[in-house]
C-alpha cells in the first residue's frame, strides 16, 4: 500500500518508518524538506528492503502519492497544509492528533474532536482517528516486540471500510485494533490521550499506553451479579 506523512514529526516519522519496515511504499511530506529527507536517511536502519520503499517530498507530493494518508498537522487546516485540499477526496486519513496540554492538566471538555474538524474541512475524504493514544517510543518496538504487550489501538471513522483499512494496518506493525464506531467517539479516543499524556509528562511513563484485555466470567459468582441500574 501506498502510504504518505503529511507532516514529519516524531510521530509521523516513526509511524512512517515503521510502515516502511513491514512492506509498504512511504513518501514522507514536510514544509521543510529537510524534515522529510531526515526521515528518509533513516530507513535503513529499520530493515532491510525499506529504504528503496521511502522517499521524500513536500505535503503535496506525500498526499498525491498516498491511499492512506496520515495527517499530523495539529489543528491546522488541509486548506493550509495543501496547495489543492481536493486531492484528499475519497482517501482515508488518518488522524492522529490531540488538543495541546494545559500546563496544570486540567482539559475542557471535548464537544468537537479534532477528526471531526479534519473531516468537516476535507469533505469527501474517509477520516479515521487512530494512534493517537500511542507515545512514539513505543513504535520503537514494532512489530515484533511490541506484539506480546497486545497493546491498543483504538479505531474510530464513520466509513466501516476505512475503519477496517486501518485496524488492519495497526495490526500489522503489531498493535491490537479496536473498532469504536463512528466518527463521533473521536472525542472519547482524543480524552483518553490526555490520560496518556498526563501518566507520560507528570508521572514520567513515557512508555504508558493501553492494552484492554478480556478476563474470563467468574466459575462461581459470590457478589450478586450485575443488577438493574440507572447505567443500563
Amino acid at each position: 500500500m501506498k502510504i504518505g506523512i503529511l507532516g514529519t514529526g516524531n510521530m509521523g516519522r516513526a509511524l512512517g518508518l515503521v510502515f516502511a519496515q513491514v512492506g509498504h511504499e512511504v513518501c514522507f511530506g514536510a514544509r521543510d524538506p529537510a524534515k522529510a529527507q531526515a526521515a528518509v536517511d533513516l530507513a535503513p536502519s529499520v530493515g532491510e528492503g525499506a529504504a528503496e520503499r521511502v522517499r521524500a517530498g513536500s505535503n503535496d507530493e506525500a498526499a498525491r502519492f498516498g491511499e492512506v494518508l496520515v495527517y499530523t498537522a495539529r489543528g491546522v487546516p488541509p486548506a493550509e497544509v495543501l496547495t489543492d485540499a481536493s486531492v484528499l477526496a475519497g482517501k482515508v486519513i488518518v488522524d492522529m492528533n490531540n488538543q495541546d496540554v494545559p500546563a496544570d492538566f486540567v482539559y475542557p471538555p471535548i464537544t468537537r474532536s479534532l477528526a471531526e474538524v479534519l473531516a468537516a474541512e476535507a469533505p469527501g475524504a474517509k477520516v479515521v482517528k487512530a494512534f493517537n493514544t500511542l507515545p512514539m517510543e513505543v513504535f520503537e518496538l514494532c512489530p515484533g516486540d511490541i506484539r506480546p504487550h497486545k497493546v491498543s489501538v483504538f479505531v474510530a471513522a464513520d466509513d466501516a471500510g476505512a475503519r477496517r483499512t486501518v485496524g488492519e494496518l495497526a495490526e500489522q506493525i503489531g498493535f491490537v485494533p479496536v473498532d469504536c464506531g463512528p466518527l463521533v467517539h473521536a472525542r472519547l479516543l482524543e480524552g483518553a490521550a490526555d490520560l496518556i499524556r498526563f501518566l507520560l509528562i507528570s508521572q514520567g511513563m513515557p512508555d504508558a499506553n493501553f492494552s484492554l484485555v478480556h478476563v474470563p466470567d467468574a466459575k462461581h459468582p459470590r457478589l450478586g451479579g450485575r443488577q438493574e441500574s440507572r447505567l443500563r
